[in-house]
């Protein structure tokens, strides 16, 4: 206050009433309030911010709130990433890249032990006192195993799935699109494998590739796609390009594995549009079960009728 008792003018030293203390620091003077809670706070409590001035407290509250913003974000990042529209698509991709990475590791030290433990060839499908060893798991991870000799084998595959199996993905859910997948891809080893029952020279042929379980996509979407009475005419043509290319002398396609593959990735998508509905879940689940035991039964077939091994001995 002035001297007369009137406000302070312009030039006149203010004197500090008994409230013009830092809360914080009771003995300290100060005019100086927080922009957020109105309390006075001294030079050394106060922090600047883009609104103004702000107490260490209202700054805490703040900050309190941004960590739960940041927090919901990441919950909701989290949630998107569950949520990606074909997530299973994307994680055959991403093993199949990963699985690449592995074998061109090996071929770099000198080795190619880890494409020969995954690859294919009849065969593993002879009976263990027979062949090297009944190994039906190879009709599994082979499907996720390609060429280190070119990246085109790769990205080909990759590029279609990309293209492909996202749509049938989103189009009839992710764990029957899995099922799908993996059921083509046995179909892709079955073609192989029957086709040694025409010429046994091919036993000991080993395949790699996921070509055979993109074939089984393309198949099972040509069906969806006939179903829902879509023009079919593009698709059925780049198939019959496709599986053509495989007959071509010198190519080294198993056009065996894309016709396996093909054949079993469109019936299994029948078999799946005869039963959908959220009321026929259970009898969707007992045909899938069966068809995947007949395919199992079918991986099983040396066991009980073997092809002609005799050029294969010699």
């Amino acid at each position: 206050m002035a001297a007369n008792g009137s406000t302070p003018a312009f030039g006149e030293r203010a004197s500090y009433g008994p409230n013009d203390v830092c809360y914080r620091h009771p003995g300290v003077h100060s005019f100086t309030l927080c922009q957020r809670c109105g309390r006075t706070i001294c030079p050394q409590c106060q922090i600047t911010s883009p609104v103004g001035v702000l107490c260490p407290e209202c700054v805490k509250q703040t900050q309190s709130g941004a960590a739960q913003r940041s927090t919901r974000k990441v919950r909701v990042a989290g949630r998107r990433i569950a949520a990606l529209d074909s997530p299973v698509t994307y994680g055959i991709m991403a093993l199949c890249v990963l699985v690449f990475i592995v074998q061109s590791l090996s071929y770099y030290f000198g080795g190619s032990e880890v494409t020969r433990a995954l690859w294919y060839a009849p065969l593993y499908s002879l009976p263990g006192d027979v062949g090297p060893g009944f190994e039906p798991w190879r009709m599994f991870t082979v499907m996720f195993t390609h060429s280190t000799g070119t990246l085109l084998h790769i990205l080909f595959n990759m590029l279609a799935l990309w293209m492909f199996g996202r749509n049938l993905e989103q189009m009839i859910g992710h764990m029957q699109f899995l099922v799908l997948y993996l059921f083509a891809g046995i179909g892709g080893s079955l073609g192989s494998m029957f086709w040694a029952y025409v010429d046994p020279s091919t036993l000991v042929t080993p395949t790699v590739g996921a070509s055979g379980a993109i074939f089984g996509v393309l198949g099972a979407t040509l069906v969806a796609y006939k179903a829902a009475n879509v023009n079919i005419t593009s698709l059925a043509v780049l198939i019959a390009i496709n599986i053509g290319i495989g007959f071509l002398p010198g190519v080294g396609i198993a056009w065996q594995a894309h016709l396996g593959g093909m054949l079993v990735g469109a019936l299994t998508m029948w078999l799946m549009l005869g039963v959908r509905g959220p009321r026929k879940k259970t009898q969707r689940i007992l045909t899938l079960t069966s068809l995947g035991v007949i395919l199992a039964a079918l991986a099983c077939s040396y066991l009980v009728v073997m092809p002609d091994i005799s050029r294969w001995l010699s």
